[in-house]
């Protein structure tokens, strides 16, 4: 990618800068980017490298459409400065397939969508080493999308949304100096980001999370079946805060895998209510100072409409397991519901910390597994009335000893090593299914015999002839 910008710019410094613009009629067209070049003064292309260079700001119309189709053929779309495509008709750009991406950017500029009168698609495009992409009271899907080194000078996050609800399915955040997605506290924005990557975001350092979402509009914001994972310790996984007790805002936070950042989830402010449930919150522990972050799931209320129903989550490696502040109502089990979430091993400083509840509110926490079957243990490891008569009381008992895995002398077969180094040997006869923490399936196979089985780094639980093994991959 820097040797594609280096070829650009030294590319660009014999092309004349204009400072044109040019705005579509607004009477129903279609343009292509051949069209653009005909029509536009701001568009011109260079057969031999397939180049689009963008000269100029345009502005695609209420009621026109811009289209932009790879059609099996090599192009690219790049800037030749700081100028904006303003989409306020719509937009439709399709790559072919994972193997022919269309690439958008790569020198800088910008793409807005703004109050646009018809929805937006684009699929299979790789925006990369752009000023951002603004989303504002406009209906926009992105789908099997990349953005890549995107610039923050001017945007902090990499897509900015407002007043609005955009999707995002199948796509890869990799690498931009900002969050990936924003939207503002003075706006109201739910997008639905499913199945998506988030790698290494805010390479500036900054103190930003990867998705950082200020109050939802009407629909739930959902984020499902996501990856976010960070390398900067000043980063976070993701925030959604209401600060200026906008509205209601409500979450669903499902099936995530939210790893290796300054703090997992935050939930601050006013009236939010989030469905937590079958996520993943791992080592997020590179905040070096435990005063400042390394929550796994923080819910801080500035009133009690703060709540959060969480379940069937695994939250360990943390600084902190679960941090409860302020104001909130906060469900992690009940008698009648348990909370099978698997709690253990956060702490800081050579104590384990998986639950602080830092407030006046009582906690029911039922039914959960803290990583011991001690009862003493898992009080030790709840800071709560008991330690401070101020706070709330935590109130965890019955707790769920994890009896379900039996671990028998007798087992009808044999599992080496235990831990084990990537790869793991099962000995015997019969169906066997492999499940990982969260109940799903991800192998199985009828063996008769020895059985070589490489998995990735977690633990598992190996069901075969009526017996169930827990094994640990390093």
């Amino acid at each position: 990618m820097k040797k594609v910008t280096l070829f650009l710019a030294l590319f660009f410094g014999f092309i004349p800068m204009l400072n044109a613009q040019w705005t579509s009629p607004g009477n129903g067209t279609t343009y292509t980017l051949d069209d653009l070049v005909e029509v536009s003064g701001c568009v011109s292309f260079d057969p031999q490298i397939f180049y689009y260079f963008i000269t100029g700001d345009i502005t695609i119309s209420a009621n026109d459409k811009l289209y932009i189709n790879r059609n099996n053929g090599l192009i690219f779309i790049t800037f030749g400065g700081d100028y904006t495509i303003t989409i306020k008709g719509s937009m439709e750009a399709m790559g072919q397939d994972e193997e022919h991406y269309l690439p958008i950017g790569m020198g800088s500029g910008h793409l807005r969508f703004e109050d646009a009168s018809d929805p937006s698609f684009l699929s299979y495009c790789w925006f990369g080493e752009m000023n951002g992409i603004q989303i504002i009271n406009s209906d926009v899907t992105f789908d099997t999308c990349r953005f890549h080194y995107f610039y923050s000078q001017q945007h902090s996050s990499t897509v900015n949304i407002m007043n609005c609800d955009p999707v995002f399915t199948n796509c890869e955040f990799y690498s931009n100096e900002g969050a990936a997605i924003g939207s503002p506290a003075n706006g109201q924005a739910s997008p639905q980001i499913m199945n998506c990557q988030f790698t290494n975001n805010v390479t500036s350092n900054a103190n930003l999370p990867q998705i950082n979402l200020g109050p939802g509009s009407q629909d739930s914001i959902r984020i499902v079946n996501c990856t976010i994972e960070g390398h900067f310790d000043m980063s976070g996984g993701i925030a959604i805060t209401d600060l200026m007790n906008t509205g209601d805002t409500k979450i669903l936070l499902k099936n995530n895998v939210i790893k290796n950042n300054r703090y997992g989830y935050n939930q601050q402010g006013y009236n939010l209510s989030s469905v937590i449930d079958g996520n993943q919150f791992i080592d997020n522990n590179l905040e070096t100072n435990p005063m400042n972050g390394g929550s796994g799931i923080s819910v801080f209320g500035m009133n009690e409409n703060n709540k959060a129903y969480i379940r069937n989550n695994v939250i360990t490696g943390n600084l902190w397991g679960i941090t409860a502040i302020n104001a909130f109502n906060i469900d992690l089990g009940t008698e009648g519901d348990w909370g099978h979430n698997k709690i253990h091993d956060n702490g800081n400083g050579g104590v384990i910390y998986d639950l602080y509840n830092n407030s006046t509110s009582d906690i029911l926490a039922v039914g959960n597994y803290w990583g011991t079957s001690d009862e003493q243990e898992i009080e030790d490891h709840i800071t709560h009335q008991n330690d401070d008569p101020s706070l709330g009381l935590v109130i965890f008992v019955p707790f769920d000893s994890d009896d379900a895995i039996i671990e028998s002398e007798n087992a009808v077969f044999e599992l080496w090593p235990n831990p084990a180094q990537g790869r793991f040997l099962v000995e015997g006869k019969g169906n066997m299914t492999i499940t990982n923490m969260l109940g799903q399936v991800v192998f199985t196979k009828k063996i008769d015999g020895e059985e070589n089985i490489g998995l990735p780094q977690g633990m598992y639980f190996v069901r075969l002839g009526g017996a169930t093994r827990k094994v640990v991959v390093k």
